[in-house]
């Protein structure tokens, strides 16, 4: 039966560069973003790329309970495997704490797109994966999951936050064999660094981190990776 793999925010970045890779290896892939435009463009193109790949693409911003929800439904109903799920929904709002929203919103916004889509997604797909004898999650944290940075502010509390969740959903799965894997990328040039005044060498490559993705997933069952921490060879900016 042909494997199933769910990445959230797949239209740009990691998420596409994971998608491509899992297209090589026979996958059926299924994914969401804010952009139908930019679902569609991402379909045709890895359509290219691999020719008779299976996308599926949903509009849809996770940061929302109701869309999460919605994107849950589109993926059971689906029908098939849930067989490998990817956390890669995420936002970066640079700052300090002290000079957030005074209405708190900054915080709340940086947990609903960074934590709180992750916890519903995962919470939504978690029987389909216990029904795998080998399902993998996959949760996109971050160097600022370990590392505060002066400028982190909130986005920094999200993403210790979903490091915490990581965490602490391997140690609940770890017996029902469905592998967790905390993925904790340094400074990758996507679309969140485009205009910085620095070399693309001076950051790690999407495909880099969608390659140390796939041979996490392909190692036996009988182990996981349970931290997958990837920076800069020159370190972090």
């Amino acid at each position: 039966m042909q494997k199933t793999i769910v990445v959230t925010g797949g239209s740009k970045g990691i998420g596409r560069a994971i998608l491509a890779r899992f297209a090589q290896a026979g996958f059926r892939l299924v994914t969401c973003a804010r952009s139908a435009d930019d679902l569609e463009e991402l379909r045709t193109a890895l359509e290219q790329q691999a020719p008779g790949v299976d996308v599926q693409t949903l509009p849809a911003d996770l940061s929302k309970p109701n869309e999460a929800r919605r994107f849950v439904d589109f993926v059971l109903g689906l029908g098939g495997s849930v067989d490998v799920l990817v956390n890669n929904a995420g936002s970066f709002i640079p700052g300090r704490l002290q000079d957030d929203a005074a209405d708190g919103s900054t915080l709340r916004d940086m947990l609903a797109v960074n934590l709180l889509s992750a916890y519903d997604v995962t919470r939504g797909l978690l029987p389909q994966l216990l029904e795998q004898p080998a399902a993998h999650i996959f949760t996109m944290c971050s160097t600022a999951s370990l590392i505060p940075y002066p400028n982190g502010g909130s986005y920094g509390v999200a993403k210790f936050a979903l490091y915490g969740m990581t965490k602490n959903l391997r140690e609940e799965l770890k017996h029902t064999g469905v592998r967790v894997t905390a993925v904790l990328p340094g400074a990758t040039y996507t679309a969140s660094w485009e205009g910085v005044d620095l070399p693309q060498e001076r950051f790690i490559k999407s495909e880099d981190v969608a390659e140390a993705v796939f041979s996490t997933w392909s190692l036996s069952p009988q182990a996981v990776v349970e931290e997958l921490l990837i920076r800069p060879q020159l370190g972090d900016l």
